[in-house]
């Protein structure tokens, strides 16, 4: 496929990647600027808080303080990512997906690099007060968005095959 063939069927997944990193970005330096670490701010009184809190670890804090780990877990990452843009060039819905993926996998990559673990700062309340999700960030929903896209649309072929 000649290069500005392939260009052209991944700017849906450049679309996505950048406008998420740089969302992830902005807000996670706002947050850094505006809350103290460990703080927060009641958006919705016991639903929805702002709080400036610190990751060490991937989702839910599994393998904290595993920094070096987590870096390489997230190169492996990049390079799938970079590979199934070209096995996919032609699904503007893998292309898509791919970009949700990349903008988050690189807006907490960036966090670990240069801050040794992750900003997180988006915390629900789940039936109470005292009890809340985990704190979140764009770059995870960026994320989960991709995973389950990726999740549908291989669904979607294993339907298909069938």
């Amino acid at each position: 496929m000649p290069l500005n063939q392939y260009l052209k069927n991944v700017l849906p997944l450049i679309i996505v990647a950048i406008p998420s990193l740089v969302l992830d970005i902005i807000t996670k330096r706002m947050v850094q600027m505006y809350i103290p670490k460990g703080n927060g701010i009641s958006i919705i009184d016991g639903f929805f808080n702002l709080r400036h809190d610190r990751n060490t670890g991937a989702a839910f804090g599994i393998l904290s303080d595993q920094r070096t780990l987590l870096v390489l877990i997230t190169i492996a990452a990049l390079i799938f990512i970079l590979v199934y843009s070209f096995r996919f060039s032609h699904s503007r819905w893998m292309q898509i997906s791919l970009g949700f993926l990349l903008g988050g996998a690189v807006g907490n990559f960036i966090d670990r690099i240069y801050l040794g673990e992750v900003v997180d700062f988006l915390q629900f309340g789940i039936a109470s007060k005292n009890l809340y999700w985990p704190t979140f960030n764009i770059a995870d929903i960026s994320v989960c968005i991709g995973a389950g896209m990726l999740i549908v649309y291989l669904f979607r072929i294993q339907k298909n095959a069938n």
